[in-house]
């Protein structure tokens, strides 16, 4: 349970990441749509925190704003995208997005709904949460990802893997005359290919 002043600091977070995630989408300039976004990342960092998850309070900095959000803010930065162009079609997908949401919100409401009407759901877990103070966070979710789930992780990084290999193959485009590396004729080499002796008469050298 949150006690006084960490309910009026989960309220204040709660509040600004709500807002901030609503002015993404309301606002008109995409760079501040960014910045917003930036904003709302760090207060559900601040979130996970109150709540003891600091493994994901980090890795929400590191990853989506360190990175991620970042990247967004440099392509809309250096990018000429016409969004006004953009904007204009959106209305054609409004449907889609409202069956999205709908699927969503029926989502959060048989979760809440469940926890309401059943509260000892939150007990009957296979494997429960072990108390802060003998095993923090970060600990017990390295214990159960890489003794358990070692094998998932691994396939997780091998997908990871070949899709970035993926993409590396489909985008390479090699030019004509442009001398590349390779690594076999490198290997491949021998002195007498590669070193040529020329026997200079006296001066007559550069």
């Amino acid at each position: 349970m949150l006690t006084g002043l960490e309910a009026i600091f989960f309220y204040l977070f709660a509040f600004v990441a709500v807002a901030s995630a609503f002015m993404v989408i309301a606002a008109r300039n995409p760079v501040h749509s960014v910045l917003y976004l930036i904003l709302t990342f760090f207060n559900a960092a601040a979130l996970f925190l109150l709540t003891g998850a600091e493994f994901l309070a980090m890795i929400m900095l590191v990853v989506y704003v360190g990175a991620v959000a970042v990247l967004f803010l440099f392509v809309v930065m250096m990018l000429d995208v016409d969004f006004a162009e953009l904007k204009s079609g959106a209305l054609h997908y409004a449907p889609i997005g409202a069956l999205v949401g709908i699927v969503l919100a029926a989502e959060l409401i048989i979760v809440a709904g469940g926890y309401v009407f059943s509260p000892e759901l939150g007990t009957v877990i296979a494997q429960p949460t072990p108390d802060l103070a003998d095993r923090h966070n970060t600990a017990a979710l390295g214990d159960i990802l890489y003794t358990e789930y070692i094998y998932f992780f691994q396939i997780a990084g091998l997908v990871l893997l070949v899709a970035m290999i993926g993409a590396i193959v489909l985008t390479l485009r090699h030019k004509e005359g442009v001398k590349r590396q390779s690594i076999p004729a490198q290997v491949a080499r021998t002195p007498a290919t590669a070193i040529e002796i020329r026997k200079v008469e006296s001066d007559k050298g550069i």
